[in-house]
C-alpha cells in the first residue's frame, strides 16, 4: 500500500467515525429529541420540517437502529443536514450562507500569517546572531496573547479611539450586496482589523518554528556541500528554506484547526457574521440540528486540511515518494 493510499484510508476512516458519533449524539440525549425539536418550532412546523426532521435522525426513532443509521447516510449523501429550529431553515443552506465570511477571513488570515512567518523566519534563522534575534522576544510575546485578548485592544483603539477602522460588521449596512467594487471595497475593509488580529497571534509561532527548523538546516551535508562548491548565497539560502518548510506545512492543517476556534471569538469581538458567530447562537438557542451541522463542517474543514498537507509534503519532500512501496 502507497503512502498516499494509507492517507487517504486514513482520511475515510476518520470521516466515518465523525459521521457516527454525530449520529449518535442526538441519541444519547434523554427523552424523544424529535418531540423536542418539533416543540420548540412553537407552531411553525409544516410537514416538511417534520419529514426533514425525521430524516435527520433516520425516519424514527421507533426504527432498528441500523436501519436508522443507514437512512441517516442516505441523507447525508443528499446534502440534508436537518432544518435549523431558530431559523425555520434548511442546516445546509445556513451554513452555505455563513460560510463563506468564515472562510475569507480564516483563509486569508492562514494564508498571510504562513507566507509572512515562514518568510520572516527563514531571513532570521540565515541571519541567526544578528540584530535579527532581537525580534525572538516579541514574537514569543505575541504568541501567548490570546486572539480575544488583542483583537479587543485593536478593535478599542484603532477602531473605537482613533477611528481608522470600522468598528463592528462585514460591510456598510447603507450598501446592497452584489458583485460590484463598492461592496468589495467595504466587505475588504471592514475585514481589515479582525484579519490583522488573528495574524498578529498566529504569526509568531510561524516564524520561530520557521527559524529554528532553518538554524537547524543550516548544518545539513546538503547546505554545507553548497556552501563549499560556492554556489551564490541566495541559492544556497532557498534549497535549506525549501527543507526547513517542511514541517511547517504539515503543522498548517493543525493550525487551520487552532483558527477555527480562534475565528470564533474574533467574530464575537467584532460581530462579524461567520461560522463561529452561528455556533454560539445554536449552543444559547440549544439548535441541535445546526450543531450537528457545524461540528461535521469544522471537522471535515480540519480533515481536509490535513490531507492537503499530506498531498503538499508528498510532492515537496522527494523522500516520501522514493518510499511510497513496502
Amino acid at each position: 500500500m502507497t503512502t498516499l493510499a494509507r492517507r487517504f484510508a486514513l482520511f475515510a476512516f476518520t470521516a466515518w467515525a465523525t459521521i457516527t458519533v454525530n449520529f449518535m449524539l442526538p441519541r444519547m440525549m434523554p427523552g424523544d429529541p424529535i418531540q423536542l425539536l418539533i416543540g420548540k418550532l412553537q407552531g411553525r412546523v409544516t410537514p416538511e420540517m417534520i419529514a426533514s426532521i425525521k430524516a435527520q435522525f433516520g425516519q424514527g426513532l421507533d426504527q432498528p437502529i441500523l436501519n436508522q443509521y443507514g437512512n441517516y447516510l442516505s441523507q447525508l449523501a443528499h446534502g440534508d443536514l436537518g432544518t435549523s429550529i431558530t431559523l425555520s431553515a434548511p442546516v445546509g443552506d445556513v451554513l452555505f450562507s455563513q460560510l463563506w465570511w468564515t472562510i475569507g477571513l480564516i483563509g486569508a488570515a492562514a494564508v498571510i500569517s504562513f507566507l509572512i512567518g515562514t518568510t520572516l523566519g527563514a531571513l532570521f534563522g540565515w541571519t541567526r546572531g544578528s540584530r535579527s534575534d532581537a525580534a525572538i522576544p516579541v514574537a514569543t510575546f505575541l504568541q501567548s496573547v490570546p486572539y480575544y485578548f488583542l483583537g479587543t485592544v485593536l478593535l478599542m483603539l484603532f477602531a473605537g479611539s482613533l477611528h481608522w477602522f470600522p468598528l463592528m460588521g462585514a460591510y456598510d449596512p447603507s450598501l446592497t450586496p452584489g458583485w460590484n467594487w463598492e461592496y468589495i471595497s467595504s466587505v475588504l475593509r471592514y475585514a481589515e482589523l479582525p484579519i490583522a488580529s488573528i495574524v498578529l497571534c498566529s504569526l509568531a509561532g510561524w516564524m520561530l518554528g520557521m527559524r529554528n527548523m532553518m538554524v537547524t538546516t543550516m548544518s545539513e551535508d546538503f547546505v554545507l556541500m553548497a556552501v563549499a562548491k560556492g554556489l551564490p548565497r541566495r541559492r544556497v539560502m532557498w534549497h535549506a528554506a525549501r527543507n526547513a518548510v517542511l514541517p511547517s506545512i504539515a503543522n498548517l492543517a493543525l493550525t487551520i484547526g487552532l483558527l477555527v476556534s480562534g475565528s470564533l471569538l474574533v467574530e464575537q469581538i467584532f460581530n462579524y457574521p461567520g461560522v463561529g458567530n452561528l455556533l454560539v447562537n445554536a449552543v444559547g438557542n440549544q439548535d441541535y440540528p445546526l450543531l450537528q451541522g457545524i461540528f461535521l463542517l469544522i471537522t471535515f474543514t480540519v480533515l481536509g486540511a490535513n490531507l492537503l498537507a499530506d498531498l503538499l509534503y508528498f510532492v515537496l519532500d522527494p523522500r516520501t515518494r522514493t518510499a511510497t512501496v513496502n
